[in-house]
């Protein structure tokens, strides 16, 4: 088991728009998080391989094929060439219908400025000839991309175009397919304003945070996204305001996410203004782990006042430590092994001084190996606390050697159990020799029979040996 497997899991809860630095324990899970937000945001899905042929005694059959070959191996050109051949020469063919946006993909991934326009003329007149063709809402889609391709390239008139679609209108929000397909459309051009410069987005993204309904909550959480990659003097003010005023959780909650990617004082202190004084819960939990993300000396220190303080809520409280111990830090562990002494064995603090142990045991090479085991050993911490210590130990990476001459130490028999599953886990031989010792010797008949158990989950040829012995003993 190990620190991915405890996320997915549920063991341990994490903000929904995780980023850890690739250094930190979990930063595959994390750095795929991202990706995917990143993905999402650049990208709204659009058709890009045709369908295999059916129609076999169509006329323009043979065409479709020479053009869908020539698709598929990235001959873009000659594959506009012949879709635009079927279009031109069996304007009834069954593949007719969709040859248009077709053709338009090809010129698009062709992407010279002259194939881009020629691209929106051949949308243009699929949308006239075949509005009800399947891919009609690619082809749409795929006109915002083009656009703003273009008007990354100066085209102003495209750049227009984006900006209308991504503001949209005023018109009632209603459910329905009409409706989606126009969220669809808004999304797709703001995806598209990426690649556009600062100054012309950051107007155009007001405009879309200037809708409270909840209909375009969706479009303004991806608006945070946009805004947090275009960094200019309003970024900051923007991110802040809607911390404060935007009437969407999520969209509430993305802005004060992406507010920690800003290294400003001011953020800092809207960070910390939330950390401490909201109402929503979850908006203070991602105020915390904000603060973590920007990584500063004043970020630090907050967080760790957070961690102190009983005045502080709980789950705020935990997210606290549970970040600091994110951070491979002499300073934090220190801090972290501290505040586990001054909180006391009562049985109340318990919880909280677990989740120290768990963040401790997430920083290497500073110490936090020997004090966990040194915690297993003292009988006057609870027997969970002891436990808990152990299961920490081995999530630090703690070499099985080192554990093994632990278990003739305890007297517990529920912390003894913890560390033969503790053993278990371990890879090393002198883990498994434990085991085998246990199994075969322990005066404790429950320990045996833990000890054989876990055992006969490693997939090792010379423990099965053991395991047959055992079965056949006299």
């Amino acid at each position: 088991m190990n620190f991915r497997h405890l996320i997915l899991t549920g063991a341990i809860a994490l903000p929904t728009a995780l980023v850890m630095p690739a250094s930190q324990p979990g930063a595959r899970l994390a750095s795929a998080e991202m990706q995917g937000i990143v993905q999402q945001a650049q990208a709204t899905g659009i058709a890009e391989v045709p369908a295999a042929p059916w129609a076999d005694l169509d006329p323009a059959d043979s065409l479709y094929r020479a053009a869908r070959e020539a698709l598929n191996r990235e001959d873009y050109r000659r594959a506009a060439t012949l879709f635009a051949d079927i279009s031109r020469r069996f304007p009834k063919s069954e593949y007719a219908v969709d040859a248009g946006y077709w053709r338009a993909y090809a010129l698009y991934r062709s992407g010279r400025d002259s194939d881009l326009r020629e691209a929106l003329r051949a949308i243009e007149t699929q949308q006239k000839s075949f509005p009800k063709a399947k891919t009609a809402g690619d082809a749409s889609t795929l006109a915002v991309r083009i656009n703003g391709e273009l008007g990354k390239r100066g085209d102003v008139g495209s750049a227009q175009k984006v900006a209308e679609a991504a503001t949209g209108d005023d018109a009632p929000c209603t459910r329905g397919s009409r409706n989606d397909e126009d969220l669809e459309m808004r999304i797709a051009a703001l995806n598209a304003l990426l690649q556009m410069d600062a100054q012309s987005v950051v107007p155009i993204i007001k405009g879309v945070f200037a809708k409270r309904d909840a209909c375009s909550a969706q479009l303004r959480e991806k608006a945070v996204f946009i805004l947090s990659q275009k960094q200019t003097p309003e970024t900051e003010a923007m991110l802040i305001d809607l911390t404060r005023s935007d009437p969407n959780q999520s969209v509430r909650e993305q802005a004060v996410f992406w507010l920690g990617q800003v290294h400003t004082d001011r953020a800092a202190a809207a960070l910390e203004e939330i950390a401490t004084s909201s109402r929503d819960m979850a908006l203070r939990e991602k105020a915390i782990f904000a603060l973590n993300e920007q990584g500063s000396p004043r970020a630090a220190a907050l967080l760790r006042r957070f961690a102190e303080s009983a005045d502080t809520p709980e789950s705020v409280r935990e997210q606290a430590i549970f970040w600091l111990g994110q951070k491979r830090s002499s300073e934090n562990a220190e801090f972290l092994r501290s505040l586990f002494g001054k909180l006391g064995k009562a049985e109340r603090n318990d919880e909280l001084r677990k989740k120290i142990m768990f963040s401790l045991s997430q920083m290497h090479g500073v110490g936090n190996d020997r004090w966990l085991l040194a915690l297993a050993l003292d009988n006057s911490n609870s027997e969970d606390v002891r436990g808990h210590a152990l299961f920490t130990a081995g999530q630090a990476g703690i070499p099985g050697s080192d554990l093994v001459s632990l278990y003739d130490r305890l007297s517990d028999a529920d912390v003894k159990e913890k560390l033969i599953w503790v053993l278990s886990e371990s890879r090393d031989r002198a883990s498994s020799d434990k085991l085998v010792e246990i199994a075969q010797k322990d005066p404790d008949r429950e320990m045996r029979k833990k000890a054989i158990f876990w055992l006969g989950q490693k997939n090792d040829p010379r423990i099965r040996q053991i395991l047959i012995d055992i079965l056949n003993k006299p």
